[in-house]
């Protein structure tokens, strides 16, 4: 548009400078002339003035041709890094994982500032004027606020954590049951499985416990417990069953000692006592939990072979409990773990 206007300014220009020398000179010609040894036709002065007027023109718009091709790639390089960053910020909230490769130095300060950030979304957001990071934005507050989306064309990784976020809101909407999750155990993290896993044995009967086993945690197998001839969603279980599921886990000795309270609420007693002698054996952690049973189902005079197989500075607790109830005070048992 500009070189447009300067031709015609120039043009104009140059005819105004013809028509003025040939007001006074007319269209006289000029003596033979020679530029570099080589001899000229005979012109008039009024081109021969216009020639170096002519050559000017021609190498100013050689400058500003240049300058503007040059500016032409310095904006392209510019319009190409802005829409490389709204590509990164869209990265960014997505939690993907990106490589991008600016050219202009302000986007590269930009960019460098992304990488060593974590952004999140506001509950109250507030939308831009580009679409699609208002459209990532929307998405993410619904994930957010507990909805289910489709995150299929973003092409996240299975650990993603919006992937992991998508998909316990389609649990907790029931979108996807717990054992349509374990049964494509490929396609979920191990920390939705748990879930999934935890969720399922609420109800599950035993069989399909074991069969998914894989993905017990402490939190399902004191579940599992809970369930054990109780009234609500009972389960009969045998003691090899629950060693199978026991024997999964890395419990502590209070965790063994809660395992046994749990189980005296419903579970018959010599299968509650035959169940912590054999854990008692394999491990030592549940030796408190297999004492505490022994006394708690008064089965004292196997307590005190129990103990005897230990050191004497060993479960002092439960000695002191001994000696208190063979002197008549009868304290719970409760009170010494």
């Amino acid at each position: 548009m500009y070189l447009k206007r300067y031709t015609i300014g120039s043009v104009i220009f140059m005819l105004f400078i013809g028509w003025y020398i040939s007001q006074f000179l007319g269209f006289s010609q000029t003596e033979s002339i020679s530029l570099f040894g080589l001899p000229l036709p005979y012109l008039p002065v009024a081109v021969l003035v216009l020639i170096p007027v002519v050559i000017l023109y021609l190498m100013s718009v050689l400058h500003m041709t240049y300058y503007s091709v040059k500016s032409y790639f310095k904006l392209r390089n510019y319009q190409k890094d802005y829409s490389m960053l709204v590509d990164m910020i869209m990265d960014e909230l997505l939690n993907k994982s990106h490589h991008y490769n600016f050219k202009t130095e302000p986007y590269k300060l930009l960019a460098k500032v992304l990488e060593n950030t974590t952004m999140s979304i506001d509950d109250n957001i507030e939308l831009t004027d580009n679409e699609k990071v208002n459209n990532i934005m929307k998405m993410l507050n619904e994930i957010k606020e507990g909805k289910v989306v489709d995150l299929k064309k973003f092409n996240l990784a299975s650990d993603n954590s919006l992937v992991l976020q998508n998909q316990k809101n389609r649990m907790l909407n029931a979108d996807l049951s717990a054992e349509a999750i374990l049964a494509k155990s490929d396609k979920y993290s191990t920390e939705i499985l748990e879930k999934a896993y935890a969720d399922y044995a609420a109800t599950a009967p035993m069989y399909a416990l074991e069969k998914y086993q894989d993905y017990i945690t402490k939190d399902a197998l004191f579940i599992i417990i809970a369930r054990v001839n109780s009234d609500e969603n009972t389960l009969e279980v045998s003691n090899e069953a629950l060693l199978g599921l026991i024997n999964r886990l890395v419990l502590t000795r209070e965790d063994f000692l809660s395992i046994s309270k749990e189980l005296s609420i419903h579970m018959v007693p010599e299968q509650r006592m035959k169940l912590f002698e054999t854990l008692s054996e394999q491990l030592e952690e549940a030796q408190d939990a297999f004492l505490y049973t022994l006394l708690d189902l008064e089965m004292i005079e196997q307590a005190k072979e129990f103990l005897e197989s230990v050191p004497a500075d060993d479960m002092l607790k439960f000695r002191a409990y001994l000696a208190l109830k063979e002197s008549g005070q009868n304290y719970s048992i409760h009170l010494f773990i």
